[in-house]
């Protein structure tokens, strides 16, 4: 009966989006598409159909068509074209995403090595030894993510691997694991001033120092800190709330830590003999991963040219750094196995073509995600929004804070990149205020940050969404619909928080307000829902 309805129901979406680009055909043209609200529907139609169907690849799918069809004209070779040429082979030709996926793939055989070494067994043995609750597990994922800072796609999956094994053993679901990841991945970078994330916002900024700004805007990215704040909250009151609570309820009363019917990863650990396993198996890679992750960041800014470390940072590339970075660590782990007789060169081998397959699931959700982002682009997405942003900035200047967050939100939310709403809003917010109001263009960026984070924090075809999924193992429409009403309880606060902010220009108040909101709404939420049970 449930799978007739799910039938019925993806017939009905479908029906829907045909009835949509029907309508389009024949009261638009390539013309009047561009640079309008058609050139978000592709998105919104993406988004729509994996939320209502529960189907990631074909829901993308479906919105890159509409993408191509309505920037083509409906012309069958021009969308196709469209599609594959400017779509699909534009994106895996970029250097960029190329590095990413490449860096996606040696995490996944450094998750693999980890495994098979033991080091994963033995982390999860010292660990056990040490953290004793639910609580406890919940809070060391928190304060480990806090700690990996450098770049959010490194965060997502080193993360997850280390602390899976801990928080499966005290019964966190892998819906509320994702969420941790995903938490304490674009928001700590957004407010770590030696991070990939503070080198692409100083860089959007033309004529002034962009770190410098970017310092400042940290204690004004209200959205940030309220969801590292909300996180501990909601550890510490032992309260969960929406979708959420029914995961954390079954994995706490039947141990089961996924819920729904889809469990992809359920076999997914290896089952050799780990009596061998060390923590310092776990340990060296990590630790390694850092230090040469910071150092192939800095040298892709040009640190051993002669740059100061700060600029190198600044004006570093987080896809050939990390690339350069976690390569060096995958070469020294497995010499690190080797000569500790940890496991044999070839079963070394064996686990590169195995990280690789357990990294098939987001490199194909984010080769979609990023077709749908080169739709959004060719339509114009980008000047139709600068364009709202201009004409709302002259009449509610004090209101603009809150007007820009949520323009960010609705902008990072379609087209699933935060780094691209900076590099549209930025610029405008600096133009509109720069040499007017310094404070008002402080709390306006951190506003356009906030935001593009929120955005990107609640979409499905971000891509720091789908590698926190991949992180947890979780299903990663599981963690989008468990995610959704925590990302926005703090929107909602955020954006007040930001109107006062906008009428006192005083980040004291305004962020006391914010914090004192967060709480009461807590509060009430536990006291409706019950505190759950260790």
């Amino acid at each position: 009966m449930v799978n007739k309805s799910k039938r019925y129901l993806t017939i009905g979406c479908l029906l829907a989006v045909v009835c949509l680009l029907v309508i389009a055909k024949f009261f638009t043209s390539p013309e009047t598409v561009q640079q309008s609200f058609w050139a978000l529907v592709p998105p919104v139609i993406a988004i729509g159909l994996a939320l209502i169907t529960k189907e990631v690849y074909s829901s993308l799918f479906m919105g890159v068509l509409t993408g191509a069809l309505l920037y083509s004209g409906y012309n069958f070779e021009g969308t196709l074209t469209h599609i594959f040429n400017d779509g699909i082979i534009a994106v895996l030709s970029d250097s960029y995403n190329v590095g990413i996926l490449c860096f996606l793939v040696i995490l996944g055989a450094m998750v693999q090595l980890m495994n098979r070494s033991g080091g994963s067994v033995a982390f999860g043995r010292w660990a056990s030894s040490h953290i004793k609750s639910r609580a406890g597990a919940q809070l060391a994922t928190i304060a480990f993510g806090c700690l990996i800072f450098i770049d959010d796609y490194f965060n997502c999956l080193t993360v997850g691997s280390v602390m899976r094994p801990v928080t499966d053993k005290h019964k966190v679901s892998r819906a509320k694991l994702a969420y941790l990841i995903d938490a304490t991945a674009a928001p700590i970078c957004i407010i770590a001033p030696i991070s990939s994330w503070a080198a692409a916002v100083s860089g959007f900024v033309e004529g002034e120092n962009g770190m410098n700004l970017f310092l400042k805007t940290i204690p004004y990215n209200y959205y940030a800190v309220l969801t590292i704040m909300m996180m501990i909250l909601l550890v510490v009151l032992r309260v969960d709330f929406g979708p959420m609570r029914e995961h954390e309820i079954n994995a706490i009363e039947h141990g089961d830590l996924y819920t729904t019917e889809e469990r992809p990863f359920e076999d997914a650990e290896d089952h050799t003999d780990y009596k061998k396993g060390h923590i310092l198996n776990m340990l060296v890679p990590i630790v390694s991963l850092i230090v040469c992750c910071v150092i192939g960041m800095i040298y892709s800014g040009g640190f051993f040219e002669g740059e100061s470390f700060i600029d190198a940072f600044a004006g570093s590339d987080a896809s050939v750094g990390l690339v350069l970075g976690s390569f060096g660590a995958l070469v020294i782990t497995i010499i690190y196995y080797l000569i500790a007789n940890v496991i044999s060169f070839d079963e070394c081998m064996d686990c590169l073509p195995d990280g690789f397959k357990q990294m098939i699931s987001p490199i194909l959700i984010l080769t979609f995600a990023w077709s749908l982002k080169a739709m959004t682009d060719s339509l114009g997405a980008k000047e139709f929004v600068a364009s709202i942003v201009q004409s709302s900035a002259s009449g509610f200047m004090n209101f603009l804070p809150f007007i820009i967050f949520v323009i960010a939100i609705g902008l990072s939310f379609a087209t699933g990149t935060s780094w691209g709403t900076f590099g549209i809003l930025i610029p405008i917010v600096v133009a509109v205020f720069e040499g007017v109001d310094h404070t008002m263009m402080i709390i306006a960026m951190s506003a356009c940050m906030a935001g593009a984070v929120c955005g990107d924090h609640c979409s499905p075809i971000s891509d720091t969404t789908i590698m926190s999924s991949a992180g947890a193992q979780c299903v990663h429409l599981n963690h989008v619909s468990t995610q959704l009403p925590y990302a926005l309880i703090c929107a909602l606060v955020s954006s007040l928080t930001y109107i006062v902010a906008g009428f006192t220009e005083n980040v004291y108040v305004s962020l006391g307000f914010g914090m004192v909101m967060l709480v009461v709404v807590l509060l009430v939420l536990q006291k409706v829902t019950g505190k759950e049970t260790e």
